[in-house]
């Protein structure tokens, strides 16, 4: 049997479960790795797990399985509970919320590309005022998605969630929202004077 896996008996409520724990990296196995193939077999979040050896209860997650005296075929209890439906619906909200972000940020981040090709005059001088026009639209659409988001983050029960952690992260794309916009109206601005001036001449 290599160094880098074990095999457990985990018992759990009334069943009994036969976990192997292996290390890819050449290490022993940890209490972490241990706690996450738990999450697997039993669905109870490695936060909920208390895992018991001995009358002892585990903490050290980064410490290794031998370290608590854990070796092949030892037997080692977990109390927890599984997420309630309530909270299962709520790690889904989360999920579909961190989707969205994702996404709003990727169309954030096309815009922001767009713009510094304005910028940079890959667009024929009177094409971009309606390219920036379009621009600052879809910027405007990535600003209310994101406080969208953050309203629907407001309003969770904050199991998973902390919501400060999530408005400082929002706030900060809210904040390239703005920044995207002064540089889409400055462009605009520039063009502006410069076919003014051209008019006038």
């Amino acid at each position: 049997m290599a160094e880098n896996s074990v095999t457990v008996t985990v018992a759990y409520g009334s069943t009994k479960h036969s976990i192997t724990v292996t290390r890819q990296d050449g290490n022993e196995p940890a209490l972490k790795d241990l706690s996450e193939a738990l999450v697997q077999a039993t669905g109870v979040p490695a936060p909920a797990q208390k895992l018991i050896f001995k009358g002892k209860s585990l903490k050290e997650m980064e410490e290794s399985l031998s370290s608590f005296g854990i070796k092949q075929g030892c037997k080692l209890m977990m109390i927890g509970k599984r997420n309630s439906p309530e909270e299962e619906s709520e790690l889904k909200k989360l999920k579909d919320i961190e989707k969205s972000v994702e996404q709003t940020a990727k169309k954030l981040e096309k815009v922001d590309g767009e713009l510094t090709g304005l910028k940079n005059g890959f667009l024929a001088k009177d094409l971009q005022a309606e390219a920036l026009g379009k621009l600052d639209h879809r910027v405007k659409v990535a600003s209310e998605q994101f406080m969208k988001i953050l309203e629907q983050v407001d309003s969770m029960n904050h199991g998973e969630c902390d919501p400060d952690t999530w408005a400082l992260f929002l706030q900060g794309f809210l904040a390239q929202c703005d920044k995207i916009e002064a540089g889409i109206s400055d462009h605009l601005a520039k063009i502006q004077s410069k076919n003014m001036a051209l008019a006038d001449s």
